[in-house]
């Protein structure tokens, strides 16, 4: 079977059925993986409903509850991606890499993080012993190996692409994957050291406006999704005046995650972890 160029807006629409059956197509382990992780928040949806504690003035569900959506979306925007690539490549040993890597950095980390909530315990700035202090140093390192699945797949895709995919959707694909990992991992290693603040923040994601840096590293990771929709929203213009006007929304787009940095940076705590003594 033939996979949609998903391309081209006055294709055939893309119903719920239509998009798992493509999604398996392209990448099967990633599909079946990214939905397993939205799943996992149902029976964690429950107890954050019937747990009253709390870690740092935040329910202590509600960081996994992030973190299984986030990988969740993260796998199956993979997986769509993976099929730009004609059927014969994607089984490809870079993209073996890249699936075996996103699934085994993403299931340790979502793992360790929800264990911790379940004792109540941080997995995040945890440096009460040995052993946490390796944990977080080895998520951070997980979270580096993740977000660099995504350039090796745009490597991937610039050398074989399908012959059917447009070039804009093609462009802001590849875009959008190299930036993951430059403005994702760019603030993840400035959020390592540095704490947010304490409390719930905004509604629902948590925020604070100063000396947070988690909404310049959410701009950074979900390039992934944010800057291809923008890609495919410019698809019925003409092609020039896409092309022009893509550029523009990719200046804008970073310059929002550099301003987002600067505030992030604005009265941040700084807290390096620190072996305990032996």
């Amino acid at each position: 079977m033939t996979t949609l160029p998903f391309a081209r807006p006055a294709g055939p629409l893309l119903t719920p059925a239509r998009w798992l059956h493509e999604s398996l197509q392209r990448q099967r382990a990633l599909t079946l993986f990214g939905l397993a992780m939205l799943a996992a928040m149902l029976p964690l949806l429950a107890l954050h409903g019937l747990d009253d504690r709390t870690l740092r003035g935040v329910g202590v569900w509600v960081k996994p509850l992030k973190f299984l959506a986030s990988t969740g979306v993260f796998a199956l925007t993979t997986a769509w991606f993976v099929g730009l690539l004609p059927p014969a490549r994607r089984h490809d040993a870079v993209v073996r890499v890249v699936v075996a890597t996103l699934i085994g950095t993403a299931s340790f980390e979502n793992a360790y993080i929800t264990w911790q909530a379940a004792l109540g315990e941080a997995s995040h700035y945890n440096f009460a012993d040995r052993f946490h202090v390796a944990m977080y140093q080895l998520m951070g390192a997980a979270a580096v190996l993740l977000t660099l699945t995504q350039p090796l797949l745009a490597w991937h895709i610039v050398r074989h692409a399908r012959a059917d995919i447009e070039p804009l959707w093609r462009r802001a694909v590849v875009l959008g994957l190299v930036l993951t990992f430059a403005l994702g991992a760019g603030a993840g290693a400035m959020l390592g050291p540095i704490q947010p603040p304490a409390g719930s923040g905004l509604p629902l994601l948590g925020w604070h406006a100063l000396g947070d840096l988690r909404p310049a590293h959410f701009l950074g990771l979900h390039a992934q999704q944010l800057v291809p929709l923008i890609g495919l929203a410019l698809l019925r213009l003409p092609r020039e005046r896409a092309t022009r006007l893509f550029a523009l929304a990719i200046v804008l787009y970073v310059a929002a995650w550099a301003v987002a940095m600067v505030l992030g940076l604005q009265g941040a705590v700084l807290r390096p972890p620190v072996l305990p003594p032996a």
